[in-house]
C-alpha cells in the first residue's frame, strides 16, 4: 500500500486497502450501490455508473419489462460482465406483486448473462406520496422469497425491530432509509440508523434521501456498510461528476468509520505541545 505520506504517483483512494463488501457470499470492492432510473439519456447513466466505479447496479423489473418512458433499452446499455445486477421490485403496492416481480427480475437476470444471480432489491410501497414502504407487505414478501432462495435486500423504514426480525428470517441486508426517496433531505433517522448499524448481522445499506457527498460520507462515518444513491446522482447539474465525488465520499466515509474520530471533549486542546516553546527557552536562558 502506498505511504500517505510519500503518496505514489499512480496513488488514488480506490487503492486503499478498505475490506470488501460481502454480500450473500459475494464480495464486492466498491460500498456504493447506483440506480438507473431518472437520467436524462442512456449515454449519462452510462457515464456515470462508470465514474461512481459502482458494483452493484439496481434495476426496476416491472419498468425495464413493459419499457417505460427512460427505459427502452436500459437493461442492454450496461455491461453485465462488469457490474451486478440488483433487480428491484419498484411499483409494486403489495407483497404478492413483489414476489412475481422478484421472479421476473432474477429470469432477466438470466437472459443477461448472470446465471447465478438471486439477488432482489425488495420493495413494497404503496403508498404514492411519500414512497415510504409498507414494512407488514415487505416482512410478507421477504418471507416467501427468502423460501425460494432470493438473496433479499429489503428496503424499509429505519425500524430497528422490523430491521432486526428481516435479518432473522434470513434477509441478507437491511435497507433503511435516510429519508424519503428522492425527497433529498439527507439523514433524518440517524439515531434509528445507528441503532440497526450497531444491533445488525448483516450489511446495513442506506438507501434514499442522500443528495450531497457530505452526507453520504456522514452515513458511512456512522458504521453503514454501504450506501445506494440514485436521484442525487441523476439530477444532478453534472451527473458525472456528481457520480463520481459519491464514489469518493464512500470510500473517505469508511475510511473514517475503520480510523476512529477523536473523544469529543468541552475544553480545547492545543495542537502542538507547550515544551520548548520560545518563551520557554528564553526563560531557561536567564
Amino acid at each position: 500500500m502506498a505511504s500517505l505520506t510519500k503518496p505514489s504517483p499512480h496513488f488514488t483512494p480506490s487503492s486503499l486497502e478498505i475490506e470488501p463488501l460481502t454480500i450473500a457470499g459475494r464480495t464486492f470492492h466498491s460500498r456504493l450501490m447506483t440506480g438507473t432510473g431518472k437520467y436524462s439519456s442512456l449515454e449519462q447513466m452510462q457515464q456515470s455508473i462508470a465514474a461512481s466505479e459502482c458494483q452493484i447496479v439496481t434495476v426496476a423489473v416491472r419498468r425495464v419489462q413493459t419499457q417505460a418512458p427512460g427505459h427502452e433499452g436500459l437493461a442492454e446499455a450496461i455491461d453485465w460482465t462488469k457490474v451486478w445486477m440488483l433487480p428491484n421490485t419498484a411499483g409494486c403496492k403489495t407483497a404478492s406483486e413483489a414476489v412475481r416481480v422478484a421472479r421476473l427480475g432474477r429470469e432477466m437476470a438470466k437472459l443477461l448473462g448472470q446465471e447465478d444471480n438471486n439477488f432482489v432489491k425488495l420493495e413494497v410501497i404503496p403508498d404514492p406520496k411519500y414512497l415510504l414502504p409498507d414494512p407488514i407487505g415487505t416482512l410478507e414478501a421477504a418471507e416467501q422469497l427468502v423460501r425460494e432462495g432470493f438473496a433479499v435486500l429489503p428496503y424499509i423504514n429505519a425500524d430497528p425491530l422490523l430491521a432486526k426480525r428481516l435479518e432473522e428470517i434470513g434477509c441478507v441486508t437491511v435497507m433503511p432509509l435516510g429519508s424519503p426517496i428522492g425527497s433529498g433531505q439527507g439523514l433524518q433517522n440517524t439515531a434509528n440508523i445507528q441503532i440497526i448499524i450497531a444491533e445488525s448481522g448483516v450489511p446495513v445499506v442506506v438507501d434514499a434521501g442522500i443528495a450531497t457527498p457530505s452526507e453520504a460520507a456522514a452515513a458511512m462515518e456512522m458504521g453503514a456498510d454501504a450506501l445506494l444513491i440514485n436521484s442525487a446522482i441523476a439530477l444532478a447539474q453534472n451527473p458525472t461528476n456528481m457520480a463520481k465525488a459519491m464514489g469518493l465520499a464512500t470510500v473517505a466515509g469508511r475510511l473514517a468509520h475503520l480510523a476512529g474520530r477523536i473523544p469529543v471533549k468541552t475544553y480545547a486542546s492545543a495542537s502542538s505541545p507547550l515544551t520548548g516553546t520560545i518563551t520557554q527557552l528564553e526563560d531557561s536562558q536567564k
